[in-house]
């Protein structure tokens, strides 16, 4: 689904802000467009701001045309070679087929605009019934259609395309026409000679397009409903570890609340232990000064007793014996 680009230069510019512009939702498409328009002039890209101020608004079902195809590139890419394939098959198919191969195209077309709105939703914007009818209507076009088809495989529909009342698209035969092995001969033209094994072979191989388109439309629907599976069994591992965030954020949230009040104790109890610690040496000031004082008044009454001893002992000499 690559497009080709034929301007040179600055036209990769352009493409590549055009593909930028047809993801983003119609609520911000104008000013996203004036955005990149604006960044392409300050560049000095004059033709490329040309055209991307000429993109127009998409409505909600082409926009989420568009983001199927963007978002579910392989799966798109099927659906338009199966496309393909039924446009040639409804060419030579008969009454029977064609009506087989129509109620399938019909289950196809449902699954795949499942998931379009599936997508839709998920981006925010989902769609309403006759969204999704319009919607419907631009992936039968895109079956029914190589010209719709080339529009929604370049990924910029701005607005919902309309399947054609015959479903080959003018590929094949008009609505209500017989099949090409079945059409009248025109008149006045000589008749065709078709022997039994002719017609056979004809009617074998009719067969065999529409059994493998039939079971290309079955293996189409098949991944689809794979993918929705898938995609809702993500959706819910995603809401439960969404889950499992919130709680782990709010036990975060609760451990740095108990992280900041241990903090502030801890503050608290480091100023009590340094006013503890100014209060000890205080008080060993006091005890040194104190056991100093104790230890001279012990001196002091040591030499005060022993002057009371010498002057008690003097005083017993008898008179004589101080002579």
């Amino acid at each position: 689904m690559k497009r080709e680009n034929g301007r040179g230069g600055t036209g990769h510019g352009a493409e590549a802000a055009l593909d930028d512009l047809y993801t983003v939702p119609p609520a911000g498409f104008v000013a996203r467009r004036e955005e990149l328009a604006g960044a392409a002039r300050a560049d000095g890209r004059a033709e490329d701001a040309r055209r991307i101020h000429a993109a127009r608004r998409p409505t909600l079902a082409a926009w989420a045309a568009n983001l199927l195809l963007r978002s579910r590139p392989a799966e798109s890419e099927q659906f338009l070679q199966l496309g393909r394939a039924l446009r040639e098959a409804y060419r030579t198919l008969d009454a029977d087929g064609l009506r087989e191969l129509s109620a399938r195209r019909q289950r196809v077309v449902a699954a795949l605009s499942g998931q379009a709105a599936q997508l839709a939703r998920d981006a925010g914007h989902p769609l309403s019934g006759a969204v999704r009818q319009e919607l419907e209507s631009t992936l039968r076009a895109v079956l029914s259609d190589p010209d719709a088809a080339g529009l929604w495989a370049a990924g910029r529909l701005h607005s919902a395309l309309t399947p054609p009342s015959a479903f080959p698209g003018g590929t094949g035969p008009e609505a209500g026409a017989a099949p090409a092995a079945r059409r009248p001969a025109a008149a006045g033209a000589p008749a065709r000679s078709r022997t039994k094994d002719e017609l056979d072979e004809r009617r074998r191989k009719r067969r065999t397009r529409l059994a493998a388109a039939g079971k290309a439309a079955e293996e189409a629907a098949e991944r689809l409903r794979a993918l929705r599976e898938e995609h809702a069994e993500a959706d819910a591992r995603a809401r439960r570890a969404g889950d499992r965030c919130d709680q782990a954020g709010e036990r975060v949230s609760a451990a740095e609340e108990e992280v900041r009040r241990a903090g502030e104790e801890l503050r608290r109890a480091r100023e009590g232990l340094r006013r503890a610690e100014r209060e000890r040496e205080e008080a060993e000031g006091r005890l040194r000064t104190a056991a100093d004082a104790l230890t001279g008044a012990e001196r002091e009454a040591r030499r005060a007793e022993r002057e009371a001893d010498r002057a008690g002992r003097e005083a017993d000499r008898p008179a004589s014996g101080r002579r």
